[in-house]
């Protein structure tokens, strides 16, 4: 029996030490293979194309997804995600619009770079100022006597937009010319949340303050239909007057409106194709297979490649405009305004205020340029984000605002320190109002049997979302909500130098685009963050500008968890929408903008300057 006791405990013992040599083996592997892509990264990061590997041909900006500001993964990441981890999120993809820009501009005086081609195919829009401020640098390129072509099977109106700065507009003879005007579409649901019994408690101060109407009505109210016709129709004439004199035509023929459209095509035999080029918006119907003819006569053959000479905007490499040693500070406060650490897509009040302070406190910064492209959000975050500004300001360190697509609400809230604001004809503005949103469950829980009881020692202890809000709560949130326009009217008004009562009088919630906020002295100049850069060192008597951009790269977990979520988004949302009706895919993707729903706003006083209908124009 000892003698098989002891078989036994020699095979269990050997069995252990190959599991330990077996686990030991893996678990050193896979830190081999942890080190060789780190090496990758490494690499990938410091490399790069030269210049001498840029080949003599065009620049292909076939730019993939939406451009923004401020993207939530760096463009350097972005690319070794997608080479990692594949490219299934391409057309999620996030570009910076300052990087687009730069590389445009560099292509310009680049001696390799003979000519652009413009595939927009995977482009999925952005908003007017930031489309504006492409198409500059693409006028650029072009005035500088390099060709510019644009490709497409068909063109969105954003693509279009872009294409039309081209020389030449190519387009597939089964294509088409997607223009078709701008609107806004918001989800109300006054009477879901009366089915569901919730008791929606809103105070808020503006008579345009829309933001809160999905909770009051079923409908928009006249006030804001009169409003947000105002700019929506204002945007829609700045894009029809750029892409007609792009293509020397009138406004009236790129878009003669839909029954004239109908006409058209009607006498086309429907054909859209034949219908754009008969109205000069584009240049040539032609299939991919001549297109690529005529670009490989323009720029040569790539043998290695099977391609016309080209080199992808993504792998153009640029030169660093970002100097550590920079004298002017360029801070850029994108996305929903909240409370905390900036998350991806959103603005943390302490994290912009801290970049701020870093700002005002360096002895080399001798300007600031604050970039908003916001909707706004919190209102103590605002206020924090505006409180750090100002402390810039009074420190001697000159301040300008540069306005993106947005700058409304809490977005104009954190402006009003500045020294000089810019904004482009197409900024959305204004919306000077607050709000606050308090929704309570007492009737729903009545109706299916569940109720809250208990004791507190006065009405304000006793608030919970269970249970009916105090009258005396509600009076002081109405009151706090009163107090904060009062506040937010006096800083315009001290900022604009202007009296309280003028600024109501353009304020109540009331959306502008940049040229009536120039009219109503909301801001000082029209222009693009270029012209915010000249203020910059004008201000500041600054010869040789070198700007210091603050903003942080994500990790490199970071950058995986991204990657992989995005993937997801990608892959998830079509598989569950192939079993939806299209009514219900459509509102779903609604309602992930309203706010107070799904959203996250996060203010401790439940105070809100934001605009709701000013972020998705179609």
């Amino acid at each position: 029996m000892r003698t098989l006791w002891r078989i036994f405990a020699g095979l269990f013992t050997w069995a252990w030490r190959v599991l330990n040599f077996i686990r030991e083996c893996i678990l050193n592997l896979f830190l081999i293979f942890l080190i060789l892509i780190g090496v990758g990264i490494w690499l990938q990061i410091n490399s790069g194309n030269t210049p001498s590997d840029i080949p003599h041909g065009a620049l292909k900006v076939d730019l993939t997804g939406v451009v923004v500001d401020k993207p939530s993964m760096s463009n350097k990441l972005s690319k070794i995600g997608r080479q990692f981890l594949g490219a299934s999120s391409d057309r999620l993809k996030e570009n910076s619009l300052f990087d687009v820009v730069n590389a445009i501009r560099q292509a310009k005086e680049d001696k390799h770079i003979t000519g652009m081609v413009l595939d927009l195919r995977d482009f999925s829009g952005a908003d007017q100022p930031s489309l504006q401020y492409i198409g500059k640098a693409l006028r650029e390129f072009r005035d500088s006597g390099k060709p510019i072509y644009a490709t497409g099977d068909s063109y969105s109106q954003a693509q279009y937009y872009l294409a039309s700065f081209a020389n030449k507009v190519y387009l597939s003879p089964q294509g088409t010319v997607d223009l078709h005007g701008f609107a806004t579409n918001t989800l109300y649901y006054k009477t879901l949340l009366d089915k569901l019994k919730v008791n929606a408690h809103i105070f808020r101060v503006g008579t345009y303050k829309s933001a809160v109407e999905p909770f009051l009505r079923d409908n928009m109210s006249p006030e804001a239909r009169d409003a947000d016709s105002r700019w929506v129709g204002t945007l829609w004439q700045n894009y029809l007057n750029t892409i007609a004199a792009n293509r020397q035509i009138t406004p009236q023929q790129a878009f003669a409106g839909a029954q004239s459209m109908l006409d058209g095509l009607q006498k086309v035999g429907g054909d859209t194709a034949r219908y754009a080029y008969e109205n000069k918006l584009v240049d040539e119907l032609a299939s991919r297979s001549r297109v690529d003819d005529v670009f490989i006569k323009q720029f040569g053959w790539d043998k290695q490649n099977n391609d016309y000479t080209n080199i992808s905007i993504y792998d153009y490499p640029l030169k660093n405009t970002n100097v550590d040693d920079g004298n002017i500070a360029v801070i850029l406060a994108s996305g929903a305004i909240m409370d905390g650490e900036e998350t991806p897509g959103s603005m943390g009040g302490d994290t912009t205020a801290q970049e701020i302070r870093q700002a005002r406190l360096s002895p080399k910064i001798k300007a600031i340029v604050l970039r908003v492209n916001s909707p706004g959000g919190s209102v103590t975050a605002s206020e924090v984000i505006r409180e750090e500004l100002a402390a810039a300001k009074a420190a001697g360190k000159p301040v300008i605002v540069s306005m993106g697509g947005l700058a409304a609400s809490g977005g104009y809230w954190i402006s009003t320190p500045a020294d000089f604001i810019i904004a482009s004809p197409s900024t959305l503005t204004g919306s000077i109002g607050i709000f606050g949103v308090i929704n309570t469950l007492e009737h729903s829980l009545d109706s299916i049997g569940v109720h809250t009881d208990g004791v507190s020692t006065s009405p304000l202890a006793d608030i919970t979302a269970t249970k009916a809000l105090p009258a005396e709560v509600q009076q002081m949130m109405q009151l706090s909500i009163e107090t904060g326009y009062k506040n937010f009217i006096g800083l315009v008004a001290q900022s604009r130098h202007k009296t309280p009562q003028q600024i109501d009088q353009i304020a109540q919630g009331h959306v502008w685009t940049g040229s009536d906020a120039k009219s109503n002295g909301l801001v000082d100049a029209l222009g693009d963050f270029d012209d915010a850069i000249a203020k910059a060192a004008e201000l500041a008597k600054l010869k040789n500008v070198q700007l210091k951009w603050y903003q942080d790269d994500p990790s490199f977990f970071d950058m995986v968890l991204s990657q992989v979520d995005a993937s997801a988004r990608a892959v998830l949302p079509a598989a569950l929408k192939a079993w939806l009706p299209a009514p219900v895919v459509e509102a779903m993707g609604s309602m992930k903008n309203q706010p107070g729903l799904l959203g996250t706003l996060n203010d401790p006083q439940n105070r809100y300057a934001y605009c709701l209908s000013c972020g998705d124009v179609r």
